[in-house]
């Protein structure tokens, strides 16, 4: 399926985001270890967060998370401490995502963890039982989801868990999002130094709690209102947080430099609007927001901003190789990116012929169609393979931009 993809002029809508993904997906893990009965308020209905409510309720012994990277690395630690033998499995691209860093981890920790396939990647057979714990050191240079699912076990292993990281920590923010989380389950776990996080022996509390708005899915919205000259546009988003620990929240900050202010009402909401400040250039270290380099590249260029993007290394072990994508689907608009050793990617203004009528391949990977989607303001018309894809964080993607005055038609 193709999607033809057509631009208003004026944009002056709120837009009700889909939940935090991932929040939801680590307080689910945080409410099964409870013992909770009760799913938390305003739980993310994309793919990513269903397939482990899911596999939670059911829990087959096959359980297939489909292309959901966070519900491979999350299920895999909950697996190991709990009580039975299971199939973790995937997608093709999953089964060709490394998983051996984690395994190895919870090996060392004392899981049993077997390779069904090729050694390092899944399918994963796991036999769950009560882990010891104790010490651990991992590279902070790994995906911080690795660190994050150790992270939501350790009060259920017997000795707790002392994590040391070595090197440089990437994505932050992210492990920093799922001990704040542990906080609102009742859990003690802190930064002992300044690479180590201490975890004590300890029991989860089971509490209400109610997931925020996903400032990831926000970014999109502003990448909308970037694009268009209009001061009277603007957007409204309920449900994100003034402060709020998401790391993606960053994206107020960059857009600021991109011609789009951020503004709470008295309701809470955020308010996106337009001015017309913006840098002549940007750089920017990706290290711990991954997640919004595909909207800030193709913002950059399409506004023809040079930029120097650094910190992007997992963006290659994503549901695509990000990198390469970029710069294929790019180069169909006329814009030449460069990558330096698949870590980082830099635009000093090249172009070359653009391909007329333009079809965004999106390589099973929902953001490429999200990031790619709003160019249509710039181009007038863009057009989306497999735009289906966008039910993996973001659902309601395509209704939302019908609602914002966008024409989408399947061609």
């Amino acid at each position: 399926m193709t999607y033809k993809i057509i631009a208003p002029k004026h944009i002056n809508e709120t837009i009700k985001l889909p939940a935090s993904k991932s929040i939801s997906n680590r307080a689910i893990i945080l409410g099964a270890l409870s013992g909770g009965k009760t799913m938390p308020d305003n739980l993310s209905d994309c793919d990513d967060t269903e397939v482990i409510v899911r596999a939670l309720k059911s829990m087959p012994e096959t359980i297939d998370i489909g292309a959901a990277g966070t519900a491979m690395r999350f299920m895999t630690a909950y697996l190991s401490v709990t009580e039975g033998t299971h199939t973790l499995t995937g997608t093709e691209r999953m089964k060709h995502r490394p998983i051996r860093i984690l395994a190895d981890a919870l090996r060392t920790l004392g899981a049993e963890i077997e390779y069904v396939g090729d050694e390092g990647f899944p399918p994963l057979r796991i036999t769950g039982h009560k882990l010891s714990g104790g010490y651990l050191e991992m590279e902070g240079d790994v995906s911080s989801q690795y660190i994050s699912a150790l992270l939501l076990i350790a009060p259920s292993l017997e000795n707790g868990l002392t994590l040391r990281l070595t090197g440089e920590i990437v994505s932050r923010p992210y492990i920093d999002l799922t001990i704040h989380v542990m906080h609102e389950f009742g859990i003690s776990a802190d930064w002992s130094d300044i690479d180590t996080i201490t975890v004590a022996h300890q029991h989860y509390g089971d509490f209400p709690y109610t997931i925020e708005n996903d400032w990831s899915a926000a970014s999109y919205w502003y990448e909308m209102l970037a694009y268009l000259d209009d001061r009277d546009s603007s957007v409204v988003l309920p449900g994100l947080k003034d402060g709020s620990r998401q790391g993606d929240s960053a994206v107020r900050y960059l857009f600021s430099m991109l011609g789009v202010k951020t503004a709470f009402n008295a309701n809470g909401d955020a308010v996106l609007t337009r001015h017309h400040r913006t840098l002549p250039r940007m750089d920017y270290n990706f290290i711990n927001q991954p997640d919004l380099a595909q909207t800030l590249v193709v913002t950059c260029t399409l506004l023809n901003i040079p930029f120097h993007f650094t910190g992007l290394d997992s963006l290659k072990i994503k549901e695509t190789d990000r990198i390469k994508a970029l710069k294929i689907e790019l180069r169909k608009l006329g814009y030449v990116i460069s990558d330096n050793n698949g870590k980082e990617l830099e635009w000093k203004g090249s172009r070359c012929p653009a391909t007329p009528y333009p079809v965004i391949d999106t390589y099973e990977d929902h953001r490429m169609a999200m990031a790619f989607a709003p160019a249509a303001i710039i181009l007038g018309e863009i057009r989306i393979n497999n735009p289906d894809v966008v039910t993996k964080s973001y659902p309601h993607y395509w209704e939302d931009l019908r609602s914002a005055g966008f024409t989408i038609e399947e061609v």
